[in-house]
């Protein structure tokens, strides 16, 4: 089940100022784990599978997004700008403990600018998560989660 939770989450780890991330983060990882519940089975165990990813998805995304702070926020954003696809960026929240190690795994560019595909290892309290994203790069130069 844990790999299971683990593929469903798909959260957004950048956030707009002003934004509930624990939201974000719940919505995110249940809407992304819904679609990988689809995936699995057919007829009634289809339907259950997307319930369960539905639930996994939401249950851990809120608890990613609700374990970032402005300091993992802005590692974050600089990781998306700056660092190089393929190539992991990593650091510890001094006041969380939480670790975090973000990779850039795919950039293009769309009609409005830049998207970039990453992944993200997030520790916390000894457990670790793996998250998937898709973030643009909006006007003011702060990126955006696209999924």
């Amino acid at each position: 089940m844990k790999k299971f939770i683990t593929l469903a989450l798909v959260s957004s780890l950048v956030f707009l100022g002003g934004c509930n991330k624990q939201q974000i983060g719940t919505g995110t990882g249940a809407a992304l784990g819904g679609l990988l519940g689809s995936t699995i089975g057919d007829g009634k165990g289809k339907l259950i599978a997307t319930a369960a990813g539905t639930l996994a998805g939401a249950m851990i995304g809120g608890s990613v997004g609700a374990s970032m702070d402005g300091l993992d926020l802005m590692k974050t954003n600089r990781t998306l700008e700056s660092t190089r696809t393929g190539t992991t960026s990593s650091w510890q929240n001094p006041d969380s403990g939480v670790q975090y190690a973000v990779t850039p795994t795919q950039t293009y560019e769309t009609a409005s600018g830049p998207c970039r595909e990453y992944r993200t290892n997030a520790t916390i309290d000894g457990r670790r998560e793996t998250v998937y994203g898709t973030a643009c790069r909006q006007y003011n130069g702060r990126w955006q989660a696209a999924n």
